[in-house]
């Protein structure tokens, strides 16, 4: 056996043995890896209000505070104005539930011709053994709901910490992470984090214009339609379609569905129509146009993005995919050398040849293009088969810069 053998095998196993060690810890810490990632761009987007506070005289720590203090405000006023209204729908709608029924089995028999009342309704759905079912799962699923909620909770904290800490200490992070690199490095690494910071702002402040847009547009639709509570359904709409990614649409349009359908039943018909043909416009028209303008990169890099971000990370890496895309282009963007663009018309999308010109003639001018050297002075005639032809071509552009004259004096004499 050869010595280097079992040095060889043991180093093998040693690696193997790291390996999976590696990948068993990354897939333990994944959830705290995700959250951090969350945090840190949740700290980019409030970096600039921040420092702009930061640069009047007031301390990190304290602008950093009324920032969250703000938000929380906001996001406790909105939940608790909606879980209200909420509340109040639920109950008319328990109340006016036997109204509805009879209105549907009033149809059902008029239109199947059939001979149906509220009362065998009511006794076979409270007989029927899938309701039965259904309340014992739902009563051993109390603790599993309990525990989403509070490991949601805890999640949510997770990250207002770590937001917390890296806006305020940005600079002492921005510090640390400059001191174990050379000069060069550093300039490169703060313009990069300038740039996360201006793309993160961009994208979510595209989002914010799309959230009010569409609000404006669902408020409209309500209040033409006479819903109650239209101001509160539009906010939710709002921010539930534009930061919720993917299921984000469909949950903000469930809510005044069920609420028009409090008033009429064919009002929800209405709104339901009305959000798939605005979600068409939104995604088709709106967020390809705005996405593409505050982060500054092409409807199809945005589109390809958030799914490759939701395919990855999911609902978190189709929210966070777009900025880090978006920083992403901009830094390479400074390293990429790039050339002028000849004034060619296959470049504006445009053919360079003329309508019945042979394949065999474009090839041939092709070949005998102007820096081929072969001084062909037309696309079908090839270099030094007529000098008469030459000559003739004293009077056009070749004769600017003398060669096209001296051709031709060789060709006459």
């Amino acid at each position: 056996m050869p010595g280097w053998l079992p040095r060889a095998m043991v180093l093998a196993l040693a690696l193997y043995a790291c390996f999976r060690l590696g990948s068993w810890a990354f897939d333990q810490l994944i959830g705290l890896l995700i959250n951090v990632l969350i945090s840190f761009f949740l700290a980019l987007a409030i970096e600039p209000a921040v420092s702009r506070m930061s640069a009047r005289g007031m301390r990190r720590g304290l602008a950093t505070f009324l920032v969250f203090l703000g938000v929380l405000i906001a996001g406790v006023g909105f939940i608790v104005l909606l879980g209200s209204m909420l509340a109040g729908q639920i109950v008319d709608m328990v109340d006016e539930f036997p109204k509805y029924l009879d209105s549907v089995i009033s149809w059902v028999n008029q239109t199947f011709n059939t001979d149906l009342s509220r009362v065998e309704v009511q006794d076979s759905l409270l007989h029927s053994d899938w309701l039965q079912k259904y309340v014992q799962n739902s009563a051993t699923g109390v603790l599993d709901v309990s525990t989403t909620v509070l490991g949601g909770l805890f999640r949510l904290l997770t990250i207002f910490l770590f937001s917390f800490y890296f806006a305020a200490d940005g600079p002492r992070l921005r510090r640390a992470l400059c001191s174990v690199l050379p000069p060069a490095r550093q300039a490169e690494v703060l313009r990069a984090w300038e740039i996360a910071v201006d793309k993160t702002g961009g994208y979510l402040y595209s989002r914010g214009l799309m959230a009010l847009i569409s609000g404006i547009a669902h408020y409209i639709l309500l209040v033409i339609l006479g819903v109650p509570y239209a101001p509160a359904l539009a906010v939710w709409v709002g921010l539930v379609s534009q930061f919720i990614p993917t299921i984000g649409t469909y949950l903000a349009g469930a809510l005044p569905m069920l609420i028009a359908f409090t008033v009429d039943p064919w009002y929800a018909v209405w709104v339901l129509g009305f959000v798939v043909v605005y979600q068409q416009f939104e995604n088709y028209v709106l967020q390809p146009k705005l996405t593409s303008k505050t982060v500054d990169i092409h409807p199809a890099v945005a589109f390809g993005s958030v799914i490759a971000g939701t395919a990855l990370m999911g609902a978190v890496g189709a929210l966070i995919a777009i900025p880090a895309v978006a920083t992403l282009q901009a830094f390479l963007g400074a390293y990429v050398k790039r050339y002028d663009v000849t004034d060619d018309p296959r470049v504006h999308g445009r053919h360079g040849w003329q309508r019945g010109e042979s394949v065999r003639s474009r090839i041939r001018r092709a070949v005998s293009a102007p820096g081929s050297g072969d001084g062909t002075g037309g696309p079908d005639r090839p270099a030094g088969s007529d000098g008469q032809d030459r000559s003739g071509g004293s009077d056009g552009p070749e004769s600017a810069d003398g060669s096209g004259g001296a051709a031709g004096t060789g060709d006459r004499s």
